[in-house]
């Protein structure tokens, strides 16, 4: 039986690219890892509806109420004995002492090609906004590494998606995430699970 890399994915919201790595994982695409656990941030987060449905163990972690927010989430991840952490609409922004205890580990994926409209207060909505404020005619999706610097760290992989005229934010965050996010997040994930399984 060939090991399978254990991947842990934060969520906040709907989990819409939570259900993309799910898909993949029941496809193949994903082969040489396995979703093990769901951690969502928000109570009631549909993330954990899909997870459930898809038989994934849960936990919720509310930063305000937990004094050692980052120290449960490593607490969980250690227990789970996670291999790859993928940040999936993860409305937190994680220290350094998280980011260092899984370098190299933790995923994310990110609305835009970076290094453009990255950083810190892009994300959601703002980043189409502002790829449709700049008038650039290409847009995209990045999957890179977590470190400290929100969306510094090193690119995994991107793809491209042309902007339509008349898009408004919502049309164009429906289509990156169709055409870019769903597709690389994906191979992203089982390219690191690989590398892990068989390093």
């Amino acid at each position: 039986m060939v090991r399978k890399a254990r991947i842990a994915v934060l969520v906040s919201g709907g989990g819409t690219n939570l259900q993309a790595l799910i898909d993949a994982q029941k496809s193949g695409i994903i082969a040489n890892g396995e979703i093990t656990l769901v951690i969502s941030n928000k109570e009631g987060a549909y993330a954990l509806e899909r997870a459930a449905n898809a038989g994934i163990k849960t936990e919720t972690v509310i930063k305000k109420e937990t004094p050692d927010f980052e120290g449960r989430l490593i607490e969980l991840l250690e227990a789970n004995g996670t291999d790859v952490i993928v940040l999936a609409g993860f409305m937190s922004i994680l220290s350094e002492r998280f980011t260092s205890h899984f370098e190299k580990r933790i995923l994310n994926v990110h609305p835009s090609l970076i290094p453009s409209f990255c950083g810190e207060g892009f994300y959601g909505l703002r980043v189409h906004q502002a790829a449709l404020d700049y008038g650039v005619k290409v847009t995209g999706a990045t999957v890179h590494f977590v470190n400290e610097i929100p969306d510094g760290g090193q690119i995994i992989m991107q793809k491209a998606v042309e902007i339509q005229p008349g898009d408004t934010p919502e049309t164009l965050q429906k289509r990156v995430m169709e055409q870019a996010e769903w597709i690389i997040l994906p191979l992203s994930v089982e390219k690191v699970c690989k590398e892990i399984t068989e390093g």
